[in-house]
């Protein structure tokens, strides 16, 4: 799953939107590893999609979004899922349980702080905040 770990967030979850709602509209393998399809776009735009499994970055997609950059549109990711569709409902799952994850995680920091903030009398709390400004300030250049 090469090429859909190097694609962004927004990018991954509009990409399965795209091929959920059947935006792609052809799909040709040119090689073993090296596949070209037209996906549409938000506005009806048609784009030209190459993907490469092998180099995945060299992918192409010739959307205004993807011009100059590596990371995978989601054009790429609709055709990606469109080739392997099996693909699709693994990388949903992988993408779900890491975001359960994540929040678990936050929720955890959260509650770490939230019980610290709450240890300390109001005057560490506000030499704690004071410092705070001051290092942000000197490590952001205000």
């Amino acid at each position: 799953m090469g090429l859909l770990d190097i694609a962004s967030g927004n990018s991954f979850w509009r990409g399965y939107d795209y091929y959920k709602a059947s935006k792609v509209k052809t799909c040709t393998q040119i090689d073993t590893n090296l596949y070209e399809g037209t996906v549409e776009g938000s506005e009806g735009n048609i784009y030209e999609v190459t993907i490469d499994l092998e180099h995945p970055k060299k992918s192409k997609c010739n959307c205004p979004h993807a011009e100059g950059s590596r990371r995978v549109c989601k054009h790429k990711v609709a055709l990606y899922f469109s080739l392997f569709p099996e693909e699709a409902d693994n990388a949903i799952k992988e993408a779900e349980e890491w975001e359960a994850e994540e929040e678990k995680r936050w929720q955890e920091e959260c509650a770490e702080v939230w019980k610290y903030v709450k240890s300390l009398s109001k005057q560490e709390l506000q030499d704690e905040l004071y410092n705070m400004i001051i290092e942000r300030k000197e490590h952001h250049y205000w």
